[in-house]
C-alpha cells in the first residue's frame, strides 16, 4: 500500500490546462494543433506552470469536441501526427513541463471499432464491450420503450434503440458516446493497456474523465428524481459513486499507475469530501486527487440544475471551499480551480468583467485560489483575464450541451423564450471557455491565419497575453507571481502549512491563514466593489510583512475593492 501522506511534486505542482482547439493554430486553417502547443511551450515555461493538462487529442469524430474516443492510440489528424505529440512531449519535458493526458473511458465514440463489432449482431465477441438492454415495453403507438427513465447530461434520454438489434444501448451523455461496460474483465483489461501504452510513450499522468460514474447500479433501476421538463440529468440521482467503483479504481491503479511516478486526478460531479477521502486518501491507492463541482455549481438555482441562475452569495462559497480544505487536511489531497474547459470564464462569474474592474478582480479570485492548500490548476486566458463571450446566435454556437439545451427547450418544447435560452448560455455555456485564445490585438488575435473554427471574444483587441505580458501591473504577472511564490520562497507554507479559516460568516470578505513551522500567512480578500473596513489579527503583529497585493500600496485595514492582499509573519 502506497502512502502519499508526505512531499509529493504533484502536490507541489500548478498546471495549467490547454484545449487544444482553441489554443494556437500551426497550419492556418483554423483550428489548433499539437505543433501549435510545441511553439507556445516557452509562454507557459515563463509563466511558471509545470504541468499542462492536455484536453483530449486522441481520434475522435468530434460529436463533443474529442471526448467521444475513436482510437485511444492515435492522435486526431486535426491536430497532427503522433510524431508532433512525441515532439511536444520532448520539448516540454526539455522545459521541466510535464503532460496529462486527458482520460476518457466511461464512454467511447459510436465510431470506435469496439462499438462498430458490438452494433453489429448480439453474438458479436464486443457486444458486451457497452450496456445493452431489452425494452420495457412499447407505447400507445406500437414504439419500443427505453429500459429505464434514466436521463442523459446533455438532454433526452439516455438510451438510444438500435433497429438492426432490436436492443438499446445506455449513454449518459451524447448519443454517440455509448458508455462502456466496466463490468466485463475484457473491457478493464483494454483501459488497462491503452493507459500503459501512453506511460510507456512518456506522458506524466492522467485526468481521468466522468470517472466515478463508472459502475452503474444493479439492475438498472428507475431514477425516482428525473425531471424532462427540466432537461435533468440521471448522474446525480442514480449513476455516481457506484457500488464498485473502488474496486475498479483500485485495480487500475495497481495494473498501471502505481507502476510509474505519475500523477492522477479523477472528475467527479455529485462528489462529497467524504467521498474524496475513498477516492483519493493518502493510503487509498486509488487516485491522487480529484476534482469536485460543488463550488462551481452555487450560481444554480435551487434544485434547477446548471440551466438557471442565482447571484454567488460569499458566505456559500466560504463554506464549501473551506470545508474541502478542512475534511481533506492530513487525509487526502485535493485539487484547486476556478475554470475549465466545462465552465464559463470565472471573471465574469464571480468577479467583475467590467473595464474598470475585471484584472482587479481577476487578481482578487487567483489570489484566494492559490493561497489554498492542494494543487492549483490554471485554464488558458484565465491567466490574463479572458471573459465570456456573448454570441448573438444559437447558430454560432458549437457546444453540443449549449446547442441540445436550445433546442430541447426553445425549438421542441417551447417552454422558454430564445431570448432567455441566450441569457443563460451567455452565463453558462461551454463555450465561453472555448473560444479562441487571445494571444494579440492583431489578426485573428494571433490565433490563427484563417477564420477560426469559432468565433473570437471580440474583445481580444484589449484583451491579450502581449498586451498583459508588457504591464508589470497586470493580471499575468500577478499569476506569474502567485507562481513564482508557490513554487519558491513559500513553497512550504502554501503547499503544506495547515489552513485556518477566518470569519465564515463575513458576507463580503473571504480571509484566512496558513500555519507552518514557525511562521503564518494570511490571506484577505474583499470580493466587492466597495471599501471596507477589516481588522485582523496577524496583519497587526510587530514584523508582519506584506507579501502579495493587487494594489500598489498597503492601504491597512481598510479594504479598496477587489483588495486581496497575502501577509506573513514569522513567529
Amino acid at each position: 500500500m502506497a502512502d502519499n501522506s508526505g512531499k509529493k511534486w504533484w502536490k507541489e505542482a500548478v498546471v495549467y490546462q490547454i484545449w487544444p482547439r482553441s489554443f494556437q493554430d500551426s497550419t492556418g486553417n483554423g483550428v489548433g494543433d499539437i505543433p501549435g502547443i510545441t511553439a507556445r511551450l516557452p509562454y507557459l515555461a515563463e509563466l511558471g506552470i509545470n504541468v499542462i493538462w492536455l484536453s483530449p487529442v486522441f481520434a475522435s469524430p468530434n460529436d463533443d469536441m474529442g471526448y467521444d474516443i475513436s482510437d485511444y492510440r492515435a492522435i486526431m489528424p486535426e491536430f497532427g501526427t503522433m510524431e508532433d505529440f512525441d515532439t511536444m512531449l520532448e520539448a516540454a519535458h526539455s522545459l521541466g513541463i510535464k503532460i496529462l493526458m486527458d482520460l476518457v473511458v466511461n464512454h467511447s465514440s459510436d465510431e470506435h471499432e469496439w462499438f462498430k463489432q458490438a452494433r453489429s449482431s448480439r453474438d458479436n465477441p464486443y457486444r458486451n464491450y457497452y450496456i445493452w438492454r431489452d425494452s420495457s415495453g412499447v407505447d400507445a403507438e406500437g414504439k419500443p420503450l427505453p429500459p429505464n427513465n434514466w436521463g442523459s447530461e446533455f438532454g433526452g434520454p439516455a438510451w438510444k434503440y438500435d433497429e438492426h438489434t432490436d436492443q438499446w444501448y445506455l449513454h449518459m451523455f451524447s448519443v454517440k458516446q455509448p458508455d462502456l461496460n466496466w463490468e466485463n474483465p475484457a473491457v478493464r483489461q483494454e483501459i488497462f493497456d491503452l493507459v500503459n501504452f501512453w506511460l510507456d510513450k512518456g506522458v506524466d499522468g492522467f485526468r481521468l474523465d466522468a470517472i466515478n460514474i463508472i459502475s452503474k447500479p444493479e439492475g438498472l433501476p428507475d431514477d425516482p428524481s428525473v425531471v424532462p421538463d427540466k432537461h435533468s440529468s440521471s448522474i446525480p440521482f442514480v449513476i455516481k459513486n457506484g457500488t464498485r467503483v473502488h474496486e475498479w479504481m483500485h485495480e487500475l491503479n495497481m495494473a498501471t499507475f502505481d507502476h510509474y511516478d505519475c500523477m492522477t486526478v479523477g472528475e467527479m460531479s455529485c462528489t462529497s469530501p467524504q467521498d474524496a477521502v475513498q477516492f483519493s486518501g493518502f493510503t487509498s491507492d486509488e487516485l491522487h486527487m480529484i476534482f469536485h463541482f460543488e463550488h462551481v455549481g452555487l450560481d444554480n438555482a435551487p434544485g434547477e440544475g446548471k440551466w438557471s441562475y442565482q447571484p454567488l452569495e460569499l458566505t456559500a462559497l466560504k463554506q464549501v471551499l473551506n470545508t474541502w480544505q478542512l475534511e481533506l487536511a492530513g487525509k487526502a489531497w485535493g485539487s484547486l480551480y476556478w475554470n475549465n474547459h466545462d465552465q464559463p470564464r470565472i471573471v465574469s462569474r464571480f468577479g467583475n468583467d467590467s473595464p474598470e474592474y475585471r484584472e482587479r478582480s481577476g487578481k482578487m479570485l487567483a489570489t484566494v485560489l492559490h493561497g489554498m492548500q492542494g494543487t492549483p490548476y490554471i485554464y488558458q486566458g484565465e491567466e490574463m483575464g479572458m471573459t465570456n463571450v456573448k454570441f448573438e446566435s444559437i447558430e454560432d454556437y458549437k457546444d453540443l450541451d449549449s446547442i441540445n439545451f436550445y433546442d430541447d427547450l426553445v425549438t421542441q418544447r417551447q417552454q422558454i423564450s430564445a431570448d432567455e435560452a441566450m441569457a443563460l448560455i451567455h452565463l453558462k455555456g461551454r463555450d465561453n471557455a472555448r473560444t479562441p485564445m487571445q494571444w494579440s490585438a492583431g489578426h485573428k488575435a494571433g490565433f490563427s491565419t484563417a477564420e477560426p473554427w469559432i468565433g473570437l471574444n471580440p474583445n481580444y483587441v484589449d484583451i491579450n497575453a502581449e498586451e498583459a505580458m508588457s504591464r508589470p501591473d497586470s493580471l499575468w504577472h500577478h499569476y506569474r507571481q502567485l507562481l513564482a511564490l508557490r513554487r519558491g520562497e513559500l513553497k512550504d507554507l502554501l503547499v503544506y502549512g495547515t489552513f485556518v479559516p477566518l470569519a465564515p460568516e463575513d458576507t463580503e470578505v473571504y480571509a484566512y491563514e496558513r500555519h507552518g513551522e514557525g511562521e503564518k500567512l494570511l490571506v484577505v480578500a474583499n470580493f466587492t466593489d466597495r471599501e471596507l473596513t477589516r481588522e485582523f489579527e496577524l496583519a497587526a503583529l510587530p514584523g508582519v510583512e506584506l507579501v502579495l497585493s493587487n494594489y500598489a500600496d498597503d492601504a491597512g485595514s481598510a479594504l479598496r475593492p477587489y483588495e486581496a492582499k497575502i501577509y506573513r509573519v514569522v513567529a
